[in-house]
């Protein structure tokens, strides 16, 4: 054999084994090994991201109801002013009976009738 033949030869035996070589480095396997490794890596930092921010939604869920609580109770006290207004106007009726009272034992009376109602 000639030399020029032989390195013909050579260069074909080394096409082949290069394409071998790249068509192993590229086969599916070692495609899903190097998929493996990056979720094997990055799963334990996602894991915590996870759980944080599952922990911050209850936190959340927790503030949210609370601020819905204390909403209501001040709905309810706005609601309730009526009845505030109606006790006042019972209580100043009692102070008022109270001082009529006070003023007519006071003065040795006996007590005359209480001043009409009044609605306040």
């Amino acid at each position: 054999m000639e030399e020029p033949e032989m390195q013909v030869k050579g260069k074909k035996v080394t096409d082949k084994f290069t394409e071998s070589v790249y068509v192993l480095a590229n086969e599916p396997s070692v495609a899903l090994y190097r998929l493996q490794e990056h979720v094997r890596r990055s799963l334990p930092e996602l894991a915590q991201h996870k759980a944080d921010m599952q922990r911050w939604e209850e936190q959340s869920q927790g503030a949210i109801y609370t601020v819905e609580y204390a909403c209501s109770a001040v709905k309810n006290l706005v609601d309730s002013s009526v009845y505030f207004r109606s006790v006042e106007g019972l209580l100043r009726q009692a102070i008022s009976i109270r001082d009529h009272m006070n003023a007519s034992a006071a003065q040795g009376h006996s007590p005359e009738e209480p001043p009409p109602l009044s609605s306040a």
